[in-house]
């Protein structure tokens, strides 16, 4: 990883993502989301419509990561604060557990992201990502 802004907002993120890379779920999850945490997914190759989430269900969207991914990484590439809030670039990559759809237990999955946090009181409030994913099928 390159060296990246220092900056609590930056840590914290950065601490975030490696967590959701292990696989995190409940408590140890949670301790980096706010209470009032707003998440939403813009339109993208798995969610067409995309998704807003609050707490509740980003917890059980982290379970059930957990049983359809054997593996996963963020590479965060760059990341910059700003006062309360993070840009942060990734290189994101999801290995199969399952088959999912058309594709089989294994493959690996690639994704460009980039997030927006806004942080309160050391924990993230919102959170909105443009997931650009590399071709499911080839």
């Amino acid at each position: 990883m390159p060296e990246l802004q220092r900056h609590p907002n930056v840590d914290l993120a950065v601490r975030y993502h490696r967590a959701v890379s292990r696989g995190a779920t409940g408590e140890e999850l949670a301790r980096f989301l706010h209470p009032e945490v707003v998440h939403r997914e813009l339109p993208n190759a798995l969610l067409p419509v995309g998704a807003t989430s609050d707490l509740a269900a980003l917890l059980r969207a982290a379970e059930r990561g957990a049983e359809l991914l054997a593996e996963q990484d963020f590479e965060v590439l760059n990341a910059v604060a700003a006062g309360d809030r993070v840009a942060l670039e990734a290189r994101w990559t999801g290995t199969l557990a399952v088959p999912m759809g058309d594709l089989p237990a294994g493959r690996v999955l690639r994704a460009h992201i980039a997030a927006f946090l806004e942080i309160r009181d050391g924990r993230i409030t919102a959170q909105r990502n443009y997931d650009c994913y590399e071709p499911l099928r080839q």
